[in-house]
């Protein structure tokens, strides 16, 4: 009886464990396959189909994807073939519609590369998946130095060179080996344009497709990229023109997010690096690579010498700036929206867009003049650190505005805009607010790509620097625009005064 009841006992001990036990495993297996989950997601399975899989190349983590801002003056970037040459459109917008298949896609995997080609610019945005750039094959400065480290070093060190496969395409299975483009093809979709060195170019001439497995890369970047070469980097107007071509390649090949950027060349660190780190996802130099380095989607972004904003300054043609709104209802060739876009996209990548809006001038406490003044600047290692003074009597100059306008029946503030001061984000603040832009001739100028419809411009231009640069922004901006054109570089004080005072009376003053 005894036993049979130390049976019994036994027995109930074990129903109340093996709940107990069940717990306890279950809970053991959810934090091991947590842990699994977790150590997957850092280091992905190797893939058979993927030739970067079986070579165990390092895949670098996901940087962060910043989103495309929502712009007041965007328009869609869809290609139409049917688009007239020399149209608005054609020189600032979507004008690359012939597409040119290089290598196209295969069906036993590897890459493709193709091209888009404007026939009204004369140049080429070009594109590719599984894309290697070679370091070590690129003769050039590293890039990136603080400028007192490398003074002296001269341009060409800082241009690069390309050896042959210094840029490699994967081809399909059964597809080609050799180089990625045929003869003429350079000549008919990446002419020279009367360029020197046309580094684009080069890469391209560089380029080899190579069969599956042989693409060997230290590391995959999962990111679209732009390859960009840049060449007066220190200056805001060719800053621009970059900018401008960066930003025309992403939505040509409708990237979904804002890209990196790869800079192929070997300039030193500038201070206008900054605002291409604003504009786009993430920013690093070629030569910062250890070794060979592969790209899901790679894309050659042609040079600022080969924009519209550039191209302007030697070619005629008809364009004015117009709302985006008005040629949603009414699309008109001879007008452009996509200075003001492009404008938009810059004062939004410093957070600068109020709820996708363009804040509205604050005029409460007066109307404010913008003088925008030169200043010494050491531009790059072989500067000196003079600048060349377009106006020679700007301080008088400025003196004498800031008095005339205390003695104005409106309240007008002159704000001193000595840029080389100030941050990026400080001088397109200034711009905003600005219901007058006045300056010499020079770079600052520039800015006016980001300025309000409502901004008027007053260019005080030298006879030693008569160029059509900031008179052809504000046609293509619908800014309204005055010059003063001296006989030398010395400007009369009553003629600067007068002037403003008539383009005050346009804002009711």
């Amino acid at each position: 009886m005894a036993g049979r009841n130390h049976h019994q006992s036994h027995g109930q001990r074990l129903r109340r464990l093996v709940p107990c036990i069940l717990v306890v495993v279950l809970a053991v297996h959810a934090v091991s396959f947590a842990l699994y989950l977790l150590l997957q997601s850092n280091h992905p399975p190797p893939n058979p189909g993927n030739p970067e899989a079986q070579t165990h190349e390092r895949v670098r983590e996901p940087s962060s994807r910043k989103p495309w801002p929502r712009l007041p003056s965007f328009l869609p970037w869809t290609a139409d073939p049917s688009l007239p040459p020399r149209s608005c459109e054609a020189y600032f917008g979507n004008g690359f519609s012939h597409l040119v298949e290089v290598l196209p896609e295969g069906r036993g995997g590897g890459g493709w590369f193709r091209c888009h080609h404007s026939e009204t610019l004369g140049s080429s945005i070009c594109e590719g998946t599984r894309v290697r750039l070679d370091p070590a094959l690129i003769t050039m400065s590293r890039g990136g130095e603080p400028i007192h480290q490398v003074m002296g070093r001269k341009e060409e060190e800082e241009l690069p060179r390309y050896e042959s496969g210094a840029l490699v395409v994967e081809g399909a299975a059964a597809g080609r080996r050799g180089p990625l483009v045929e003869p003429g093809f350079l000549d008919a979709h990446v002419p020279t344009n009367g360029i020197g060195t046309h580094t684009m170019r080069a890469l391209l001439d560089s380029a080899r497709v190579v069969p599956p497995g042989e693409l060997h890369c230290s590391q995959w970047i999962e990111e679209p990229t732009l390859l960009v070469t840049r060449f007066e980097y220190a200056n805001l107007f060719h800053t621009i023109t970059d900018w401008y071509s960066a930003y025309v390649s992403s939505r040509v090949t409708s990237l979904p997010d804002r890209p990196n950027v790869v800079f192929v060349d070997g300039h030193c660190k500038a201070p206008l690096e900054q605002t291409w780190e604003a504009l786009f996802s993430n920013v690093t130099y070629a030569k910062s690579f250890s070794g060979p380095v592969c790209f899901r989607h790679a894309v050659l972004s042609p040079l600022g010498y080969e924009t519209a904003l550039f191209k302007g300054l030697s070619e005629s043609f008809s364009c004015e700036g117009a709302s985006a709104q008005s040629l949603r209802n009414k699309p008109d060739h001879q007008k452009t929206a996509r200075l003001s876009e492009f404008g938009e996209m810059i004062i939004a990548s410093f957070d600068l867009l109020e709820d996708g809006i363009v804040p509205p001038k604050k005029t409460s406490n007066g109307l404010k003049i913008l003088f925008v003044r030169r200043e010494d600047y050491l531009a790059h290692p072989r500067h000196s650190g003079k600048v060349e003074s377009r106006l020679s009597n700007e301080q008088e100059v400025f003196d004498a505005v800031e008095k005339w306008a205390k003695g104005q029946k409106c309240k007008i503030n002159v704000v001193n805009g000595l840029f080389a001061h100030m941050s990026m984000k400080e001088q397109l603040q200034a711009i905003l607010e600005a219901s007058v832009i006045i300056g010499a001739h020079g770079a600052g100028l520039t800015h006016l790509v980001s300025a309000t419809p409502d901004t008027k411009v007053l260019e005080i231009i030298s006879s030693f620097y008569r160029r059509p640069h900031f008179g052809l922004i504000s046609h293509w901006k619908s800014l309204e625009y005055h010059a003063i054109n001296l006989p030398g570089s010395y400007a009369s004080i009553p003629d600067v005064t007068n002037e403003l005072g008539n383009i005050l009376k346009g804002l009711g003053c």
